[in-house]
């Protein structure tokens, strides 16, 4: 008997399916990302593991850790040492500072006066108007010219008809001018005069000074008439202390002298016994040592530029004050009228 296959089972183009004994199961869901989560990342790699080997999870950073300290000392350090609250104890404040060689005794001058600037006025240092050196437009120019040379200044106001009825100012350079040209009008050679309330503030005065590049204003008060004059270093002198000009003794020679009309200037710091000797008068010495002090006391407080205090037969008139006391004084007899 032969044994035969048919044709259908010897077809070796179709399939035969084999059963596996360790079949391949399909990938979970999220397998992948899985096994991604399961390899080291390369930032794992070169980044070094924290302090104790352990990895840091959300704490603070060191830096926030030392703000955190820094602003609690800060905090502390305020609540046991305030800083100041007014403007005299940001004065004592300075002041210790000087003490402890921490900032120059100049330097705690300057902020001082910085601060007391703060509160002055044009009319806290102004030349008084019955003070002020003025030339009349009509004068001739000999006459000018004398006046210019006694009174020492670089510039003057200048006046026409009456004292209150400023035109200009002159400067006493562009004087000389006339000597070489006399055809020269002298209107032609005034610079326009600036004009400032007398309760105008030192700080904006002083800024006013340095944009318009005008040395000298004519104060008004509030009925508009001439109060005084102001200069820019009549301003800074309030920062900086005393700066010398014609009114200073160079040579310090002495603190009386003769001036020209007869009368005498006589220094702030004068001694009392001096003046008493100069003077052939009795001024007590038991409550103050200077001229100055005396005077400021009998009028009730430091009197300003161009006010005249009469004490003891003779008239003190303000010529000069500098860092709120009076530096020069002119002297003469009470009888007789103050040139």
């Amino acid at each position: 008997m032969s044994i035969g296959y048919s044709a259908s089972l010897c077809n070796y183009d179709t399939p035969v399916p084999v059963s596996d004994p360790h079949p391949i199961k399909p990938p979970h869901r999220g397998g992948q990302k899985h096994a991604a989560s399961e390899r080291p990342q390369a930032d794992d790699v070169r980044r070094p593991p924290p302090e104790g080997g352990k990895k840091a999870r959300g704490g603070p950073s060191l830096s926030s850790a030392r703000s955190q300290t820094r602003n609690l000392f800060e905090r502390m350090f305020e609540f046991l040492h305030p800083g100041p609250d007014s403007k005299s104890e940001l004065m004592e404040t300075l002041a210790e500072a000087e003490q402890r060689e921490l900032i120059e005794p100049e330097s705690l001058q300057m902020l001082e006066g910085v601060l007391r600037m703060a509160e002055l006025s044009a009319g806290d240092a102004m030349v008084a108007a019955p003070r002020m050196d003025l030339l009349d437009i009509d004068a001739p120019y000999e006459e000018l010219l004398a006046s210019v040379i006694e009174a020492g200044h670089s510039r003057f106001p200048v006046f026409d008809g009456q004292r209150d009825n400023i035109i200009g100012i002159l400067l006493a350079k562009d004087l000389l001018k006339i000597q070489r040209a006399p055809e020269l009008n002298l209107r032609a050679l005034l610079r326009p005069a600036s004009f400032v309330p007398e309760s105008k503030g030192l700080n904006e005065l002083l800024r006013d000074f340095r944009s318009n590049r005008n040395h000298l204003a004519i104060v008004v008060d509030e009925f508009g008439n001439n109060a005084g004059l102001i200069t820019i270093e009549d301003v800074l002198e309030e920062i900086v202390g005393e700066i010398e000009d014609e009114f200073d003794d160079k040579d310090g020679e002495s603190s009386i002298y003769t001036l020209a009309d007869g009368s005498q200037r006589v220094a702030g710091d004068t001694t009392i016994a001096a003046v008493n000797q100069s003077f052939e008068v009795d001024f007590s010495e038991e409550d103050f040592d200077t001229i100055g002090g005396l005077i400021a006391q009998h009028h009730g407080r430091v009197p300003r530029r161009g006010e005249a205090v009469e004490v003891g037969g003779l008239r003190f008139s303000v010529m000069l004050t500098r860092g709120g006391s009076v530096r020069w004084f002119k002297v003469t007899r009470a009888d007789k009228p103050a040139a």
